[in-house]
């Protein structure tokens, strides 16, 4: 199964429990961000900015745990910034753990290999390894050669100590569908346990002229999508309709809410409108009915998994059809 069965029924009780409670938002991912320093300067990424602008204060191990707690998501995503440069990063893992939260651990794959004695093998536990190409284009975008061959070498050391290992990939303008099947071909014959992909999104302070309109994302993705039954991918069937322009979905920003040093991000993982004090706050207190592709000019290239995974799933189970799919899907991908 390209899902845990754990992780499947975990998200299924989490959904069907909100429903019963009449709940119309709430959240499936906390995006967990301890800190914004990295060890990389990455094209396409606005958390360097923000790490100038706080130097390296960083939220505490318990800071990270009582902000699971309140936001009560089953899934939680360990990023940042570099999340292995955080002194108390095996504690932050081992309290999420504790929660019984799902955790995806999203890393350069630099610090990778030399930090698994902080972890153990866990049913809760994933790295994901950003790679956005073969060597030459990943290194050229993360702005360091080598960093490619360090990835992949930290996803072999993972697997070898039985870690579960998901890789995540963005696609830029320019992207050549032929080389993103090589890396997925490349990713496959590692042994990884499932791949994300998705458009970059154009927000405020990164480098212009990097990003996809939608239009573009929809023609990458139409001929990706051919190779859906070739390879693990991560994303659930009606997203990566979505992005082909096979299917309409609205985004559901408050599926994934973003904590870091600065508060509770509002509204969503990309536009920083404000911070909130609380995840209360941030849930009662953001006006959600602003944003979204045709209310908000910002919002009108975007198709990040960060908006639009949760869509995908709230319009599956509104379909027998979709829901026979996502099944096949979770059990006969290899």
């Amino acid at each position: 199964m390209i899902f845990p069965l754990r992780l499947c029924l975990s998200l299924t009780r989490h959904i069907a429990l909100n429903g019963l409670q009449g709940r119309r938002r709430y959240p499936l991912v906390l995006m967990l961000e301890p800190l914004f320093h990295c060890n990389l300067s990455c094209a396409g990424c606005g958390r360097v900015r923000e790490a100038r602008e706080i130097g390296f204060r960083m939220l505490t191990a318990e800071d990270c745990l009582a902000a699971a707690r309140e936001a009560g998501a089953p899934v939680v995503s360990v990023t940042g910034g570099e999340p292995l440069l955080h002194p108390e990063i095996g504690e932050i893992v081992r309290g999420l753990e504790g929660q019984r939260r799902f955790i995806n651990l999203c890393t350069n794959g630099i610090l990778l290999e030399r930090s698994l004695h902080k972890f153990k093998p866990s049913p809760y536990l994933g790295f994901v390894v950003h790679l956005d190409g073969l060597a030459e284009k990943h290194d050229r975008i993360v702005g360091r050669q080598g960093v490619f061959e360090q990835a992949v070498a930290s996803i072999q050391a993972a697997k070898r100590a039985g870690f579960q290992v998901r890789t995540n990939t963005t696609v830029f303008k320019g992207s050549d569908p032929r080389e993103v099947r090589e890396l997925f071909e490349l990713l496959d014959g590692l042994g990884v346990d499932g791949m994300m992909v998705a458009p970059g999104f154009s927000y405020e302070a990164v480098e212009e002229g990097l990003f996809l309109a939608r239009s573009e994302v929809e023609s990458l993705f139409s001929r990706l999508n051919q190779d859906a039954g070739r390879f693990r991918f991560y994303n659930t069937p009606v997203y990566r309709q979505f992005l082909a322009g096979q299917r309409g979905l609205q985004c559901t920003p408050w599926s994934t809410p973003t904590r870091n040093p600065k508060g509770w991000k509002s509204p969503c993982y990309l536009i920083s409108d404000g911070y909130k004090d609380s995840f209360e706050a941030l849930m009662n207190e953001t006006p959600w009915e602003r944003y979204g592709v045709g209310r908000d000019p910002r919002c009108a290239n975007c198709m990040v998994h960060s908006g639009f995974e949760a869509s995908a799933v709230e319009a599956t189970l509104k379909s027998w059809q979709d829901i026979v799919r996502t099944v096949r899907w979770f059990a006969l991908t290899r």
